[in-house]
């Protein structure tokens, strides 16, 4: 048994995007305006041509900085920031980008940023129609979920749970039933064990396991077991042979 097609074309979708989205994260100086086609800074009316989903248009505690990634003839991509705290301690922060990365003008890729600088919320339309497909939510700076609506309808039918950035479990509806009846539970990146609800009463009725890629994942938790305990091992020799020589060098000072 192994993992449906669609999750490695999903993630390589995904992937792409947030690498064009992102791989020229701090391309312009702080406060520059770069021209657009015409020489002048976007405005407000072009930003809300422009599918923009940052809350910047008609406030005055937002800063906006436009700049454009390489090979790109203007700007696509938009930061958005926000002064947090007063006085000395006062300082301007990110809290939105949005990236138009198939250059056809309008932005398919919006991050949100929490006052901390750490990522929170992305949402994309990988498939250029205008509407969002694709949200991600991050826990502690990685990956901890991602929905995707496969049928465009609007609605996710399609989870990814993630654990510490890796890939847990996938929940699918297939049905578009709104409950889930495909449960694929991962261990060190690999395929465990498939759960099938046949009648879609929402209970799995069928559990089937892959043994060769168990075999694997627990040869692999081995590995990664073994390999902390050499390194708490080397820890705490390094520790030890620390004490030992500085004990000897207090002995010779007196």
């Amino acid at each position: 048994m192994r993992a449906r097609g669609s999750v490695q074309a999903l993630l390589a979708v995904v992937g792409a995007s947030l690498l064009a989205a992102y791989s020229c994260g701090g391309s312009e100086p702080v406060g520059v305006q770069a021209p657009t086609k015409t020489g002048v800074a976007v405005s407000e009316h072009d930003a809300g041509t422009d599918m923009s989903r940052c809350d910047f248009k008609g406030r005055t505690d937002r800063e906006v900085s436009e700049s454009s990634g390489p090979g790109t003839l203007y700007p696509n991509i938009r930061r958005v920031y926000t002064v947090v705290g007063e006085g000395d301690e006062s300082r301007r922060v990110l809290i939105c980008r949005e990236v138009d990365t198939n250059l056809d003008g309008m932005k398919d890729v919006v991050r949100l940023y929490s006052d901390k600088g750490e990522s929170l919320h992305e949402n994309a339309d990988t498939n250029y129609d205008g509407k969002i497909d694709t949200w991600i939510t991050f826990a502690a700076g990685r990956v901890g979920r991602l929905e995707v609506d496969t049928d465009h309808n609007g609605q996710p039918d399609e989870t990814h749970f993630y654990v510490r950035g890796r890939l847990s479990r996938i929940e699918r509806d297939t049905n578009q039933n709104g409950k889930a009846d495909i449960w694929e539970i991962y261990s060190q990146g690999h395929l465990q064990r498939m759960g099938l609800d046949i009648d879609h009463d929402g209970h799995v009725d069928r559990w089937d396991r892959d043994e060769v890629a168990a075999r694997l994942a627990e040869r692999e938790e081995q590995e990664e077991d073994d390999k902390r305990a050499r390194e708490e091992k080397a820890k705490r020799e390094a520790e030890l042979d620390s004490g030992v020589t500085d004990a000897h060098v207090s002995a010779r000072q007196r």
